[in-house]
């Protein structure tokens, strides 16, 4: 099982030196109190964009800014990397005094100026390279003082698996591995929605319980009055049929009182858990994901993943959270570098770990997935990314508005399929 090449352009260490204010205001002369930020853009890449912290450091060559920050960087695939490499290419930061974001398409922030780093990604799927790391100048004025922007630009390798669903993991399709143009068919999937059907795969004493301070036990759970979708399981299996992975769903997906849509404060959940021991009727849960959908301008699904602990549900360690357009669909990704990772102290996340392509509500779905190189170790380490991969897909139907027919696969009474 190869890797694909990945290469990660990171962008890091970024602050912004300004020039005292003197009287008279020169052409070249800011305030320090100004809030700033830059935007970081990658010919056919969208722009990423970072806060600038101020630096009171007095500027010289080898001098390090008081604080920084990062931007996200760019992840390159095997075209990408193609694409850009052989020649160098530049990377272009433009610097901007004011709050982000723009009115009637005009941006809102006072451009100070621009920065250009070249980046030669030759070698780079073998090699970390560093190409950039220090103070640059806005602008070329000599006369003027000029503000200066602190950043160091590298690349490191970035190897993941990559794996695409064959078709909408409710149709319990084939897994493949891709590599390159060939693909290759490496787990089978059964999806059910049946309550009942978990039973052959889960222990009857097998208990969950969670900081909210409930507790349920499959094997004795009652029907609930009222709309409600549960019951939910796909089961990842390799290529000699052995079960290799899970998700279930243990929370139902319910409506919050009044409304048609499952809330934030009530959400749904589903365990990811992998076979315990030599038996595969026997199952540990290795992490837990909740959705729901969120209210707002942007009509979304929000969602949130932790690591289960030794010590049960109660202590999960929160490592992905985020909200994703229900229309559009977007990522679900667990990665240290990201803004909003959720990552506790106790995370063991470095890196990159894995990504899923969800698609917005009733689009049909083959969500591709990316894992990180050293986050497998084995065929099921893999399978779990799968499962998880399902769960959050499945969480895009899961939360669909109630007065809203679900699809056939999903009803195997009347209240699934009319909710």
């Amino acid at each position: 099982m190869d890797p694909c090449p990945f290469v990660r352009l990171i962008i890091e260490s970024l602050a912004l030196k300004l020039p005292l204010r003197t009287k008279p205001a020169g052409s070249r002369v800011f305030p320090t109190t100004t809030p700033c930020y830059c935007t970081v853009r990658l010919k056919n890449f969208p722009s990423q964009t970072a806060l600038l912290p101020l630096s009171s450091a007095t500027v010289t060559n080898t001098s390090l800014p008081s604080s920084t920050t990062s931007a996200a960087g760019f992840h390159l695939d095997a075209a990408a990397i193609r694409r850009l490499s052989g020649k160098p290419f530049t990377l272009r930061l433009s610097v901007y005094a004011g709050r982000m974001g723009r009115t009637c398409g005009v941006s809102c922030g006072k451009l100070l100026g621009h920065v250009h780093v070249s980046v030669n990604l030759d070698g780079a799927e073998s090699r970390a390279a560093v190409f950039q790391n220090g103070w640059m100048k806005l602008g070329s004025e000599q006369k003027n003082p000029t503000a200066r922007l602190h950043l160091t630009v590298r690349s490191e390798p970035d190897p993941r698996f990559v794996f695409q669903f064959g078709g909408e993991p409710e149709c319990s399709p084939v897994v493949f591995q891709i590599q390159r143009n060939i693909r290759q068919p490496v787990f089978s999937c059964k999806f059910s929605a049946d309550r009942n059907a978990r039973s052959q795969y889960l222990p009857s004493d097998f208990t969950v319980n969670n900081n909210r301070g409930w507790m349920r036990t499959f094997s004795s759970e009652r029907e609930k009055p009222g709309k409600e979708r549960k019951g939910w399981m796909i089961i990842i299996h390799d290529l000699s049929g052995s079960p290799v992975a899970a998700a279930s769903m243990i929370t139902p997906f319910v409506p919050s009182p009044g409304s048609d849509r499952v809330s934030r404060s009530n959400p749904g959940a589903w365990l990811i858990l992998r076979p315990h021991g030599f038996s595969f009727s026997s199952w540990k849960p290795w992490g837990r994901l909740e959705a729901w959908r969120e209210r707002g301008p942007i009509d979304g699904l929000g969602y949130k993943f932790e690591l289960v602990t030794d010590t049960g549900l109660a202590s999960g360690i929160p490592i992905a959270q985020g909200t994703m357009s229900v229309k559009k669909g977007g990522q679900f990704c667990i990665d240290s570098r990201l803004k909003d990772s959720a990552l506790s102290s106790l995370s063991p996340v470095r890196g990159f770990v894995m990504g899923s392509s969800v698609e917005g509500e009733g689009k049909a779905s083959k969500p591709m997935v990316q894992v990180g190189l050293q986050h497998v170790t084995c065929m099921a380490d893999a399978a779990l990314f799968m499962a998880l991969s399902a769960a959050i897909d499945l969480s895009m139907d899961a939360c669909q508005l109630f007065s809203q027919k679900l699809k056939k696969e999903f009803c195997h009474d009347e209240q699934f399929c009319f909710s």
